[in-house]
């Protein structure tokens, strides 16, 4: 086995590192902040990104170790990535660790909201939740608009196969204008 061999990532690493692309790529369509008037902050870019995310690893559950790898990947990625945007904009290195662990929590904390309202199929609870982490207690005008994107994108991905999926080309539906 040559150099190149070992120092190539492994195919899970791989796929978890473009999904997260993928999901930061439809995080950031103009729409969202547009016509759906989510906030256009650190926090609201961070509530977009967070529940692209979820929806990523609400697919891949249960669907075998490549998957489940795939997923662990995508999340590192996403962990990664919010360390790095945090250095970037100047928090120090000995706050670095409390703020992941807060934006950790956070994560959490949605993802398994968002999880059981999923599986549950609850659109008047995620229009709830969504109105709560989204927009911080405004939006009720878009929140609802952003919900059903929400319930579409989660049925799209599980109508997709899931090799699509692991080969980070997911088909989101369009951003509602």
């Amino acid at each position: 086995m040559n150099l190149r061999q070992l120092l190539k990532p492994r195919p899970a690493r791989a796929a978890g590192e473009a999904l997260y692309e993928a999901a930061v790529r439809q995080a950031r369509q103009p729409d969202f902040y547009g016509a759906l008037a989510v906030p256009d902050t650190t926090e609201g870019r961070f509530e977009l990104y967070s529940l692209h995310l979820v929806l990523l690893l609400h697919r891949l559950k249960g669907q075998g170790s490549s998957a489940t790898e795939t997923a662990q990947a995508l999340f590192d990625t996403y962990l990664g990535a919010l360390d790095n945007a945090l250095r970037e904009m100047g928090v120090g290195d000995l706050t670095v660790p409390k703020k992941m662990r807060r934006l950790g929590e956070a994560f959490y904390g949605r993802a398994t909201q968002y999880e059981a309202i999923l599986a549950a199929g609850d659109r008047n609870e995620l229009v709830g939740l969504l109105q709560r982490t989204v927009f911080d207690g405004a939006g009720a005008e878009t929140c609802g608009k952003l919900a059903d994107y929400v319930l579409e994108a989660s049925a799209g991905l599980a109508r997709q196969p899931l090799e699509a999926v692991l080969q980070a080309k997911p088909a989101w539906p369009a951003v509602p204008a």
